[in-house]
């Protein structure tokens, strides 16, 4: 790079975008890189605030700001990530697909230890949306050293991916509705209100609902008819409190199935349970999920989705950003509910 004045810039090659923010209004690129400096662009550089201006003067033991961008993009995304073009020599990541975003926290805490490189990225267990961006990456200066660059690059290539979206898997799910006032139409049955839209949202099959009541031997059979059914996922809901008409835990485990976890240090959710009957995993929902919009389930369900098998230790992980502060309007999963 040559740093030059303004004014003595006319017919040469700027080096970099250049910054352009009108309060409230526009914040973008005033000029690109390659761009030729003309008579006329003299005055509205002078009130871009740029007095001097570096101009493409670049050697081989340096890496621009805008390969830099690419080359760190490359190296550190993993499966189910694309990136855009730079831009005032920022790159952002974005999911390929919907998925549940995984980020390698330790490695990114090396790569922006370093200096003059950083990786800013959602926090890990993001479930994201297809095209929505997870991660930008830059260097702070214009230029950087290429054996720094590919000193990163060798780094990252160790450690495996930092960023990637594993994509979600579209099941089939069987729902068991346990309860003797749901079975008996006491209570109104809500299963479709709170928890079979969620399922839809993320694009799953709901291939059948069954009411039984608190028989344990009912709710093992039922059970088992979803799993001879082919179902990839089965769902209970209510009867996990400490009550003494609550036998759904007992159900499950009638059942054969092998619980991993019963109570969790996450709020709203707190009796949640997960299980697995061979391959077939069972989310057993307390029922707080007919009550808070927001709560356990959700985090588990996208888990499962991404062909996670969440471990009690994973589990016990979760109480850090694990209480929900049940906003009156709730911006899951944009908070730190599940972080």
């Amino acid at each position: 790079m040559r740093k030059v004045k303004v004014e003595k810039a006319v017919g040469m090659m700027l080096a970099h975008d250049m910054t352009k923010i009108v309060p409230g209004e526009f914040k973008g690129a005033g000029f690109r890189r390659g761009h030729v400096v003309r008579e006329e662009d003299v005055r509205e550089l002078l009130r871009l605030g740029k007095r001097f201006v570096f101009v493409e003067n670049l050697d081989s033991s340096r890496v621009h700001e805008e390969e830099a961008a690419k080359r760190i993009a490359a190296a550190i995304s993993g499966t189910g990530i694309r990136w855009t073009s730079p831009q005032e020599g920022k790159i952002n990541l974005v999911a390929a697909h919907p998925g549940l975003l995984r980020v390698d926290a330790k490695a990114l805490y090396e790569i922006n230890l370093k200096g003059d490189v950083i990786v800013s990225s959602l926090k890990d267990g993001f479930p994201c949306k297809e095209g929505q961006t997870v991660a930008a990456t830059r260097i702070i200066p214009l230029t950087i050293s290429r054996g720094r660059m590919e000193r990163l690059e060798a780094m990252v290539s160790r450690r495996g991916p930092v960023i990637r979206v594993l994509p979600f898997r579209k099941m089939s799910v069987g729902a068991v509705v346990t309860g003797y006032e749901v079975a008996t139409g006491l209570v109104k049955d809500a299963f479709d209100d709170y928890i079979g839209r969620k399922i839809i949202e993320y694009g799953c099959e709901l291939c059948g609902k069954v009411i039984v009541g608190d028989d344990p031997e009912a709710i093992a059979h039922a059970i088992w008819g979803f799993k001879e059914k082919g179902c990839d996922l089965i769902l209970t809901t209510g009867g996990l409190s400490v009550d003494p008409d609550d036998n759904t835990r007992k159900g499950i485990r009638a059942s054969g199935a092998k619980v991993i976890f019963y109570g969790t240090p996450v709020l709203p959710g707190a009796m949640f349970l997960l299980a697995t009957l061979g391959d077939v995993p069972i989310l057993g929902l307390p029922a707080c999920v007919f009550y808070y919009r927001t709560t356990m389930f959700d985090l588990m369900l996208a888990r499962i989705l991404a062909g996670e098998m969440p471990s009690r230790k994973d589990v016990a992980r979760m109480g850090h950003g694990g209480l929900c502060l049940n906003c009156e309007t709730c911006r899951y999963p944009a908070c730190s509910f599940g972080k």
